[in-house]
């Protein structure tokens, strides 16, 4: 029962810190203005770790490489405590594997971001689509919504291009990763 308890709050603290981090990460990526509120969120609460990682892993063409290495390594820890806590006797071999599936993890969760994203966007644009919320909302969507508007026109002023790139996502995370999840979860012990 307490390992249980154990491994829920590791899973939990460890996929919301990777969040944050990877959030921080496309925002910055695609330009989203610094100034917003949740970039200042995201910022004060990873400052205390990516500052520090950048000095020894630096950017390249304007991606901050710190973050995503952090978000990475702390999809790595999470899984390596969640094995060690289930008793699983760790080697070399497994290594790699966990490492890959740390990978196919960080794919997974930034998939379900932007579903949310997609969502919320959606959700605004009928109740408020004035909200503070909506222009940074608009940076995150708009490159994966691009393709889907340009092959279906608004029906009666209704986007229905949040929708496909739903399904879009969905089908990603049941496909490619789930199989990658599989294969992966195939060599540990």
């Amino acid at each position: 029962m307490l390992i249980q308890a154990a491994i829920f709050l590791i899973t939990t603290l460890g996929d919301l810190f990777a969040l944050a981090l990877l959030l921080r990460f496309l925002l910055q990526w695609l330009r989203a203005p610094a100034r917003s509120q949740l970039a200042e969120f995201l910022a004060a609460i990873t400052n205390w770790i990516v500052r520090p990682v950048r000095r020894i892993v630096p950017g390249w063409w304007g991606l901050d490489l710190a973050t995503l290495l952090l978000a990475w390594l702390t999809e790595l820890l999470q899984l390596w405590l969640v094995l060690r806590l289930n008793g699983h006797h760790l080697d070399s071999a497994v290594g790699a594997a966990i490492m890959a599936l740390a990978l196919v993890q960080l794919v997974r969760l930034a998939i379900y971001m932007v579903m949310a994203a997609l969502i919320v966007q959606a959700v605004l644009s009928w109740i408020n689509p004035y909200s503070p919320l909506a222009p940074l909302l608009d940076t995150v969507t708009r490159p994966l919504l691009r393709p889907f508007r340009r092959l279906i026109p608004p029906i009666a002023n209704v986007d229905l291009s949040p929708l496909f790139a739903l399904i879009a996502c969905q089908l990603l995370l049941m496909l490619p990763v789930a199989a990658l999840e599989i294969a992966i979860g195939r060599l540990l012990p």
